[in-house]
């Protein structure tokens, strides 16, 4: 069987890619991954990348496959047996950055080796104008009077540690510190790099450097590849890595889209609470983390979040501002993120604002330090991840007048505060339509990307945490919950806008995987108990010891154990570790505290890990029945509602890791191993065989013209079932928040109202309905139920 060359995927299954699992173990795994129902395999990315790499964002040369994955040949072969079995592959493609690795990247030699005369310079967006015209490169470990001890020049080139450099044409004779200076590139402490980086990067990883695929030249050289193997039919479909990072995003889309014939492609765009796609892009939609936020909240309860979030604030102690409250928590983490974390992308755009008010009547007369504030102020009112001229949140729908308002109250002289009124109009695209205007702009909304990311997904995220199933990107923790009607709204807004977008649950990038969240949100729905049983673990491993992790880090690490379950200590300790570095509290990346860290450690294999951690584990012993009706629950709406699902590797069973590296262990298929006791991974598998193998026979009725029409429960149960059609064919109902509905009696007389015809169940034993289904009967057996018409 051969695939259909541009088709929409039924289901894709994301395949994370490392030298411990290449083309050659994928290969392997095609035929039981084709059993399974997927139509597509969606690889991560495949180009070459920094040795050793278990991920593949860091890549080196777009012109050749990944050696340590089986190179081109590998791939082709893993193509040809994925055709042979009707699967497609779907790529991921990073088009921001690429490694700052100069011994692996050849292009970014040439461009140290040659400078801004190299023919490579306009493949890196850097700063010629600061740092003397030369590249900062924050790669030693000491002040650099320090380490000219570990430098040394050894032929053409320089080297420090396992770092290599190349050497100006004309300066290998000259003494070490005059040779340093002769370079088209300056070597400095790491530490400098916050403050004095003159090259674009990712977020704010330095070992990342941003690619200017806005050049129709660099676009070609880093895509020739890519688009090479698509037109010989070996990649079928793509994924789009992090476009708000792009200077035109809309722009680097179209041209992909006609160099890709209009193959199916999705970008990783996160959209905020309210926030839409723009609808000129010519992809099929995002990867699906907008879904993803909208079915664990379909599975949250309001009330209980909310009194999850008053015992957190009580048990804390925590300052609004330091985890206490969202909206404060993550404006205090964006205005250190922008003062210290961004310093030198800030200070890009204030020299770029200088100098376009300078050169404008209208814009002059403002102090440097005036435009400073005036920038810091208003990038941290961005509440999205990048505004849009169209489509989306436009710019002056972001910064509004109430926001320049707002940002005016850090300034004492009324006078002064104006310089909010030309950054404004600056970052809007108001004022003239000439490449410096225009790159100020772009830059603008790059950097205020790179600030939502950093403040929110790596700093309120883990301040924040009353309820950890609602920290994903995406999310809105302060609000997790969404109700039947606005998951049914969403749904029919995707069936209308973006039917074949992706829908996802985990990810490469999940703090915290789909099974692991499902076991934390019936914690909303007993808050009271889960509060007071945090108030007896935490006596009984009370110390004195000062450096023992607070209340917000023990608060975490408990819930993290419920969600995960029994599992190899070290585990929770590094995902804690990595937890209290990102919160940046008592500990961070860059200005570690051993001691602090070695207290958390202890505290994990004692407390969660240890004697009292069996509580936590008996009660959620206790909550199974209601963790397996949202494990399925969850499954089950992600595999039928509007959208193409895409299923992380190992997650047809029931899968539970951690933050990456947790997540990113090599696939295993097939027999996973010991069953569970309960026979959950079991039942989720063949839940995910029968969905995708109706998906794969009827993709009509999945698909844009698979209508998608609400089914409303009558009774007292009725807002614990979820129901729905797709295409008058199949009907989905799931339980929602069952440990309520337990409290409140069980389903009682509840009944699921079903249209005209028959409707006989695929999941459990034979059973027929017609006109309505009693709830009890419905989900006597099992917690979902899949209906097709006969």
């Amino acid at each position: 069987m051969t695939p259909q060359r541009a088709q929409v995927p039924t289901a894709t299954y994301r395949l994370q890619l490392q030298p411990a699992f290449g083309f050659a173990a994928a290969a392997e795994a095609v035929p039981w991954l084709a059993g399974l129902g997927v139509s597509h395999l969606h690889l991560s990315p495949v180009l070459e990348a920094v040795p050793g790499s278990t991920h593949g964002y860091d890549v080196v040369d777009h012109g050749r496959v990944r050696a340590e994955l089986g190179g081109e040949e590998g791939l082709r072969a893993l193509a040809a047996r994925a055709h042979e079995h009707g699967l497609g592959l779907v790529v991921d493609i990073v088009p921001n950055h690429m490694a700052a690795s100069v011994r692996h990247n050849r292009p970014l030699m040439e461009v140290l080796r040659e400078g801004p005369s190299s023919p490579y310079a306009r493949w890196f967006d850097v700063d010629w104008a600061a740092q003397g015209g030369r590249i900062m490169l924050p790669v030693l470990g000491t002040p650099l009077r320090d380490a000219l001890a570990d430098l040394w020049v050894d032929g053409d080139v320089l080297r420090y540690h396992e770092h290599v450099f190349p050497l100006r044409e004309g300066t290998r004779g000259l003494p070490l510190p005059r040779l340093l200076e002769a370079q088209w590139y300056r070597l400095a402490w790491w530490r400098l790099a916050r403050a004095e980086l003159n090259y674009r990067r990712f977020f704010t990883i330095s070992d990342l450097i941003a690619v200017r695929v806005e050049d129709p030249e660099v676009f070609a050289a880093t895509h020739a590849t890519v688009l090479r193997l698509m037109v010989e039919g070996v990649v079928d479909g793509l994924r789009v890595d992090h476009p708000d990072g792009l200077a035109d995003p809309g722009g680097y889309l179209r041209r992909l889209s006609e160099a890709a014939s209009g193959h199916w492609t999705v970008v990783e765009k996160i959209l905020a609470d309210g926030e839409e796609l723009p609808s000129a892009w010519p992809v099929a939609g995002t990867t699906g983390y907008d879904a993803l936020r909208r079915i664990d909240g379909l599975f949250t309860d309001p009330g209980g979040a909310e009194a999850l979030d008053g015992h957190f604030r009580r048990f804390t102690g925590a300052p609004d501002d330091l985890g206490g409250r969202w909206a404060p928590t993550v404006r205090r983490a964006a205005r250190h993120v922008v003062t210290y974390e961004l310093a030198a992308e800030v200070e890009r755009l204030v020299r770029e604002a200088a100098a376009l008010c300078a050169a404008d009547p209208a814009l002059r007369d403002h102090a440097v330090w005036a435009l400073r504030t005036a920038v810091r102020e208003l990038l941290v009112r961005v509440p999205v991840y990048r505004p849009y001229a169209s489509g989306g949140d436009a710019p002056e729908t972001v910064l509004t007048p109430a926001d320049a308002t707002a940002a005016k109250a850090a300034f004492t002289v009324p006078e002064e505060a104006r310089a909010v009124d030309a950054v404004r109009e600056l970052a809007l695209g108001r004022h003239g339509r000439d490449p410096a205007h225009t790159a100020f702009r772009d830059r603008f909304a790059q950097t205020a990307a790179a600030l939502r990311a950093k403040s929110v997904e790596d700093s309120a995220f883990y301040r924040y945490t009353p309820l950890l199933s609602a920290l994903e990107v995406g999310g809105e923790p302060a609000a997790p919950a969404v109700t039947v009607n606005r998951f049914h709204a969403y749904c029919t807004r995707m069936l209308r806008a973006w039917p074949d977008a992706s829908t996802v649950l985990s990810t490469h990038d999940t703090k915290r995987s789909a099974d692991v969240r499902a076991a934390v949100s019936v914690l909303s729905q007993c808050p009271d108990r889960w509060a007071a049983l945090v108030d007896e673990v935490t006596a009984r491993t009370a110390h004195d010891d000062p450096a023992r992790p607070g209340p917000g880090a023990a608060w975490a690490a408990w819930q993290t154990v419920a969600g995960l379950g029994p599992a190899d200590p070290e585990r929770v300790q590094e995902a804690m570790l990595k937890h209290a570095r990102e919160a940046g509290l008592d500990t961070t990346w860059t200005e570690q505290d051993a001691v602090y860290e070695e207290a958390l450690r202890a505290f994990v294999a004692a407390g969660p890990c240890g004697p009292p951690g069996e509580a936590v584990l008996r009660l959620m012993a206790e909550l199974r029945p209601h963790v397996r009706a949202n494990v399925l629950g969850a499954a089950l709406v992600h595999l039928t509602m509007p959208g193409v699902p895409d299923l992380y590797q190992g997650t047809e069973r029931e899968y539970r890791a951690l933050v990456d590296p947790d997540n990113r262990a090599p696939a295993t298929f097939g027999d996973a191993g010991e069953e569970d006791g309960d026979g959950l991974s079991a039942e989720k598998e063949s839940l995910t065989r029968t969905v995708l193998a109706l998906r794969r026979e009827h993709p009509e009725w999945f698909g844009g013209k698979g209508a998608y029409e609400p089914l409303t429960a009558r009774g007292p149960g009725a807002e614990h079932c979820v129901g729905f059609t797709r295409a008058g064919r199949v009907a989905v109902a799931v339980t929602r928040l069952p440990l309520r509905l337990a409290d409140a009696g069980g389903w009682q007389d509840t009944a699921l109202p079903l249209p005209d015809g028959t409707w006989a169940e695929l999941l459990g034993p034979e059973r027929r309905f017609s006109g309505h289904a009693r709830a009890a009967e419905l989900f006597a057996d099992r917690p979902v139920a899949l209906l097709v018409r006969v």
